[in-house]
């Protein structure tokens, strides 16, 4: 269900706005009403909606109209021309006074540069939003530090910004913005003002804290990884215009255009794609059909070297190989039972490539899909493995050059493997 929705918005920096739009309508690029009017075009007919409890990321390189999206959706700058939906209410009809109220309950913003009151004790600045609101010293301190606990920071309530690393400021900012209880969070590149350490721990952080809050969260960034890692889905933005509206798997698979995919070129894969995205339907042999003629005869009409035993229910039952199938039949049995290799590699449809890469590694077996009954619903060949990181449109051949060009992350999974067993 959507919370939030945009529909079809523009925002035109300059004196003369309409002027501009008609030149837009009219089929005038944005660099050419820049050069004739010395208008500028941040947003072009932006539409999106974002569901409650999601975290939607948009990102976009510097002057794709991010940072204007976001302050659009409160009003810090005003759109030109559109849309803004919270629950069915255009907040672009909002007066000052019902605006002014959405701000302090419904939305708040966390600024990339902290923005704390270097002369106020981290309590106080934490406690800025239910000040504003006129509740009364006690109760916001109270409810100031339920949030500096939350976000690790109870014992340095009484200490000045100045005295906590960059880290732990933008940690007061969080805290300071959920302290008024708001159903909407927007995050204006919180974190790239961060060293790559501090990021990686307050991105872990975000992550935990949206798992326990399941809060509406809008979160602006520049940075592909940043937004894979967080965004249940992302918009990219391009010359102030949506170019593509996908899940994490949805940009990296299937990207919109040659934009979207020269920005997926060199993301790290293993910690977006799933199982679930690479599995494929599984060629089961139900273990009541058959002893190992039948299973030899189902697995040389589905030409595989390999097949995974199911019961009636579909719940695992372990692999045969053909190998075991043959010296079965040679030497006269009658049951597969014996013959399953039960020590398989079994995964979840959510579990990430990092995770299947060892698995892999492992061995030329196919890693087998099972839902939380334990029942077989897909298969991953190695193959496709390899074919997913290295980024191969067809996931199931793809050539010996890529093959050999993912081989070394193979090897260092494997090397990694060895080091922690």
């Amino acid at each position: 269900m959507s919370i939030l929705e945009v529909r079809n918005l523009y925002k035109v920096f300059g004196p003369r706005p309409r002027e501009a739009l008609t030149m837009l309508e009219n089929g005038q690029s944005k660099n050419e009403i820049m050069a004739t009017t010395k208008h500028a075009i941040a947003l072009q007919n932006v539409s999106l909606e974002v569901a409650e409890g999601e975290t939607f990321v948009i990102m976009g390189l510097s002057g794709s109209g991010k940072s204007t999206m976001i302050r659009c959706l409160n009003r810090l700058i005003e759109p030109t021309k559109g849309e803004i939906l919270y629950r069915d209410q255009n907040v672009l009809t909002f007066n000052r006074e019902k605006l002014r109220e959405f701000r302090q309950r419904t939305m708040s913003m966390v600024f990339q540069r902290f923005a704390l009151f270097p002369h106020r004790s981290v309590l106080v600045n934490t406690a800025y939003g239910l000040e504003v609101q006129g509740v009364d010293k006690e109760t916001r301190h109270e409810k100031a530090m339920e949030w500096l606990n939350i976000v690790g920071l109870k014992e340095w309530a009484h200490s000045h910004p100045g005295e906590l690393s960059g880290g732990m400021q933008q940690r007061v900012g969080i805290a300071r913005a959920l302290c008024t209880d708001p159903e909407i969070l927007l995050m204006d590149e919180p974190f790239s003002a961060l060293d790559p350490l501090i990021r990686r721990e307050m991105q872990d952080e975000l992550v935990d804290l949206q798992s326990r809050l399941n809060k509406t969260i809008v979160f602006i960034t520049h940075d592909l990884d940043e937004a894979l890692r967080l965004g249940d889905r992302i918009a990219i933005l391009k010359d102030g215009k949506v170019v593509q509206i996908g899940t994490p798997e949805d940009i990296l698979t299937s990207p919109a255009d040659d934009y979207v995919a020269d920005f997926t070129r060199d993301v790290n894969r293993v910690r977006v794609l799933t199982a679930g995205t690479i599995m494929k339907k599984p060629r089961a042999l139900r273990i009541d059909r058959g002893g190992p003629r039948v299973a030899l005869k189902f697995m040389e009409e589905q030409g595989l070297a390999s097949v995974f035993v199911v019961d009636e229910k579909q719940h695992l039952q372990g692999m045969l190989t053909m190998q075991d199938a043959i010296d079965a039949v040679r030497e006269g049995s009658r049951d597969i039972l014996p013959l399953l290799n039960t020590g398989i590699d079994i995964t979840t449809t959510e579990a990430y490539m990092e995770e299947l890469l060892p698995m892999a590694a492992r061995n030329s077996w196919p890693i087998a899909v099972v839902d939380e009954e334990e029942r077989l619903i897909g298969i991953i060949p190695r193959v496709a493995v390899l074919g997913a990181l290295a980024g191969t449109p067809a996931m199931d051949t793809p050539s010996t050059d890529v093959i050999r060009e993912v081989a070394d992350n193979l090897h260092e999974a494997q090397a990694a493997q060895a080091a922690s067993d």
